[in-house]
């Protein structure tokens, strides 16, 4: 499928505003900007016919000229990630067979990730679909960290035996009570792929109650009767966070210096 990568962000993020331009130190104790490093880590995927940075914040747009991305605007009426992308479907090349949503939030994202959607959307016929990666000791320890000092972080994500998407939350879901048969939790990744059309679909429905309350934009889709694929990917001894809360900057510079990356 001929792919095009979009990395949507915003200045005026109510969690954390100005988010993107936040500095984030390396292994080697350098500094670059989330949205560089997020696009620095795009730039890994193989295959990939286009690459570009959406916002409707000219800050961002030049920054982003300024290390060298390609740069679409976008309009200040998109609500999140998703809608942003979508405004760009009809300026993409025509060929384009593949959106990727790839989250300006997420410097971790690894490449094969990415792939893994690719080769999902290749084998079936869901509107979209997403990572879901389940949870280790230390990401699930965060979640109810953050859950009980009363941030909303990461999502989880609980799907079905044919791996369609049953719901996404802010919450820890399903319940455990941590004994031995508690079911996994899966972290879902900020990672979409979608088709075009389904893209284009995406902006004619309005804002469903479930994805008021959540926050969550992919929730539209499931309220209005469209699959998504959950496809588990693994960790391979990497950790995945997204800079979700100011909080987050620590943990994912932390991470970086782990995995050696400038």
């Amino acid at each position: 499928m001929k792919t095009a990568i979009i990395i949507p962000a915003r200045f005026a993020s109510q969690r954390f505003m100005g988010k993107p331009l936040v500095q984030l130190r390396g292994a080697s104790g350098q500094s670059k900007t989330l949205i560089q490093r997020t696009w620095e880590a795009a730039l890994l995927v193989e295959n990939i016919a286009q690459l570009i940075v959406t916002s409707d914040d000219q800050r961002i747009l030049d920054h982003a000229k300024g290390f060298g991305a390609d740069v679409m605007i976008s309009s200040g009426q998109a609500q999140n990630g998703t809608e942003r992308c979508a405004e760009l479907v009809d300026q993409l090349d025509p060929d384009i067979d593949l959106i990727i949503n790839f989250q300006g939030d997420s410097p971790l994202t690894p490449p094969d990730f990415v792939a893994e959607i690719i080769a999902a959307m290749n084998q079936g016929d869901a509107a979209m679909a997403t990572p879901v990666l389940r949870c280790d000791a230390q990401t699930l320890a965060r979640f109810r960290e953050d859950r009980k000092a009363g941030k909303t972080g990461g999502t989880t994500a609980v799907f079905d035996k044919n791996n369609h998407a049953l719901y996404f939350s802010k919450e820890v879901l399903p319940f455990a009570d941590g004994g031995a048969d508690a079911p996994p939790v899966f972290h879902h990744v900020g990672l979409y792929g979608f088709r075009p059309a389904a893209l284009k679909q995406y902006l004619n429905w309005p804002q469903g109650d479930l994805e008021k309350v959540e926050g969550l934009e992919q929730l539209r889709f499931l309220e209005n009767g469209a699959k998504i694929r959950c496809v588990e990917v693994e960790a391979k001894d990497r950790v995945f966070w997204e800079v979700n809360n100011p909080v987050d900057v620590e943990r994912v510079e932390l991470a970086l210096a782990q995995m050696g990356v400038e």
